[in-house]
């Protein structure tokens, strides 16, 4: 095994922000595969006392092992942040959908589709004991 730091992966874009920092999109080196890279600020993590939150969200993203979630593939620090590398869902985030292409809102079958996807995510969200918020 060898040891994983920010120099394993190429930063891309940044994908969505969020409290504790933001979402960019990276790349391993080594095998090109792409990754969503979450930066947690360790200064907005103890600005709000988030510590047991930021250890929580790791452990539970390592448990995961489903489709309709993503999950943890490597965890490392720098000096200014914790970084969690985790699968990629490609086609972007929901309510970017729904909002920017064409009229808002989906069909009904387009719906029912989504609406399964995420099911299944909390069905097995639920089987690993995780409750999401």
């Amino acid at each position: 095994r060898q040891s994983v730091t920010k120099d394993t992966f190429r930063q891309y874009r940044i994908l969505g922000k969020g409290g504790f920092g933001e979402v960019c999109a990276c790349q391993v080196r080594a095998t090109g595969k792409m990754y969503a890279c979450k930066k947690l600020e360790k200064k907005r993590i103890k600005k709000r006392k988030g510590e047991a939150m930021a250890l929580n969200e790791k452990q539970i993203l390592e448990k995961v092992n489903s489709r309709f979630v993503v999950s943890l593939a490597y965890a490392y620090e720098t000096k200014d942040a914790l970084c969690l590398v985790l699968t990629i869902m490609n086609g972007g985030d929901l309510k970017f959908h729904i909002y920017n292409m064409g009229n808002p809102g989906f069909e009904d079958k387009r719906v029912a589709f989504y609406a399964a996807e995420i099911c299944c995510g909390l069905q097995h969200l639920h089987q690993e004991g995780i409750v999401y918020r």
